[in-house]
């Protein structure tokens, strides 16, 4: 057999009538504690000293796994930082008859280490297969860093919402658990991965209620949002679970767990540490064939509108960190639906493992102006700060040009250039949009260079339609493809309104340039 690595650890378990819910389902509390079990083992493995769990990024369930079949967890170090690691988890299933492996999961933990005396973390060294996971953990440790301060910008964007109504109580969950001798770790602490079980536990149930009173279906958990690990807790303390259904996104709902802590003095005196929260997504689970989509759940309260706007962000941000992540891992998305930033007019879309945007203007011109400017490539770097330099390459016919456009750097790396093919098209009648298209091609003349990224354009263009004489409505679409992404990574992720900025420059230029030729 080969052997695993310093770094990697590795469990299997057969799942059995204990591990299973109902409807002989594993649990997916159980896998929780396997999964955080393992993470575990493998930093202490690598660090040679105690750890403890920090977070767990988010995690989407692809497979449902079932009683006799067998769970292969492994966890691997993919690097270390200055006292905390990256533990990259991978959890397969195989069907024990016929051998066939399934993809369940991939996650992502923080542990942080906890050293005696000067003891240090060891630098991760990795081999050069190993590189790309290692390179992409510096990415996501800046991502997990900005999703508090990304939560917090679109919070202010998003309570601009005034659809008022009811959200019931009935949904409200609350728990208890006494923290026993076996429910404690190595380290004397409650055990991370027993205190994300209840957590579990306590979420299907506010979910059970909800989906089984409204759509007369059990809920199936399809993705965790990040485990933050906030304060310790201890034998003999008592952990109270706290679960509430926040929003609901047509075929999905978001149940939010909040879990505070008491030893026997702070019980007394009622004052709790609030030691871990985080976010549960359910969805139901096809019947039939038959599409089961969640009634509208809207608020009454000032906490039910944190609740609910804060379920809206941390979906958008989810979205982010999904299409940020998908260059090494593909995922699959269980759902389609739309978010926006309501002030800017800068939406998102999603769906299967498609992204795309679209950016809204309303500009003070001729529909047939705005479209004659925008049809100039050349004259995008004039109000596009993404764009260094477009050149004409080849005019096919006065309807489609093929250019060449040289882009900015993104995060120290190389500039990235494109050779796209633009087609234009005005209006076959009253009421049409003058339509400008965008893709990529392949031109002979203009083969890569080495000192640039050669990137994809698969879909983008504007759409202008007339308002008024001298109004329009200008609309810009792009599917993500990775060679956008680094430009509009930020605004996806919420830390940054470079879209916006964009989209605030195109519309100075087109009204600006207009008066200058009037006068």
């Amino acid at each position: 057999w080969p052997e695993l690595s310093l770094v990697e650890v590795q469990m299997c378990q057969s799942v059995l009538p204990c591990h299973a819910n109902h409807q002989e389902e594993l649990g997916a509390g159980q896998l929780l504690k396997w999964m955080d079990t393992t993470a575990c083992l493998a930093a202490e493995r690598h660090a040679g000293m105690a750890c403890v769990t920090a977070s767990m990024d988010d995690i989407q369930f692809e497979e449902t796994v079932r009683v006799g079949q067998v769970i292969n967890i492994k966890a691997r170090v993919n690097r270390a930082f200055n006292t905390s690691m990256e533990v990259g988890i991978y959890v397969t299933v195989q069907e024990v008859l016929s051998g066939v492996t399934k993809r369940v999961c991939v996650a992502f933990s923080t542990f942080v280490a906890k050293p005696t005396g000067t003891h240090k973390v060891r630098k991760r060294l990795c081999q050069d297969e190993e590189m790309l996971e290692y390179s992409l953990a510096s990415e996501r440790r800046r991502l997990r860093l900005y999703n508090e301060e990304a939560f917090k910008n679109l919070m202010k964007d998003y309570y601009n919402l005034q659809d008022k109504g009811y959200v019931s109580t009935l949904t409200r969950v609350e728990s208890i658990e006494l923290v026993l001798p076996p429910h404690a770790n190595h380290h004397g602490n409650t055990f991370g991965g027993q205190i994300m079980a209840w957590m579990e536990n306590v979420a299907t149930v506010a979910a059970s209620i909800s989906t089984c009173r409204l759509c007369g279906y059990y809920p199936s958990l399809g993705a965790v949002d990040m485990f933050r690990f906030r304060g310790p807790s201890s034998v003999g303390d008592r952990l109270v679970f706290k679960a509430m259904v926040n929003n609901a996104f047509q075929t999905s709902v978001e149940v939010g767990v909040r879990v505070e802590a008491y030893n026997c003095e702070e019980w007394n005196e009622g004052t709790p540490r609030h030691i871990n929260s985080a976010s549960m997504i359910y969805y139901i689970p096809g019947c039939g064939g038959e599409k089961k989509t969640f009634p509208d759940v809207t608020y009454t309260t000032l906490d039910g509108e944190r609740r609910f706007i804060g379920a809206v962000v941390r979906k958008r941000i989810r979205m982010a960190r999904y299409f940020l992540y998908k260059t090494f891992s593909k995922k699959s998305v269980k759902h389609a639906e739309f978010t926006c930033v309501l002030q800017v007019g800068v939406y998102v879309h999603e769906e299967a493992d498609k992204l795309s945007l679209k950016v809204e203007m309303k500009v003070k011109t001729t529909a047939f102006y705005a479209f004659s400017l925008l049809a100039d490539l050349q004259l995008r770097p004039q109000w596009d700060k993404n764009y260094l330099s477009c050149e004409e390459v080849e005019k096919a016919d006065e309807e489609e040009t093929i250019y060449h456009i040289k882009c900015t750097t993104v995060n120290g790396s190389k500039s990235r250039d494109f050779v796209v093919l633009l087609s234009k098209r005005q209006p076959c009648k009253d009421g049409d949009p003058y339509v400008i298209a965008l893709r990529s091609v392949t031109v002979a003349t203009v083969p890569p260079e080495e000192n640039s990224i050669r990137s994809e354009v698969k879909c983008a263009g504007f759409l202008v339609h007339e308002i008024g004489y001298s109004t329009c409505k200008v609309s810009y679409y792009n599917q993500v493809t990775s060679g956008v992404l680094p430009y509009v990574e930020g605004n996806i992720a919420g830390w940054s309104k470079s879209m916006e900025e964009t989209a605030m420059s195109c519309i100075l230029f087109l009204e600006q340039d207009l008066l200058t030729t009037q006068f």
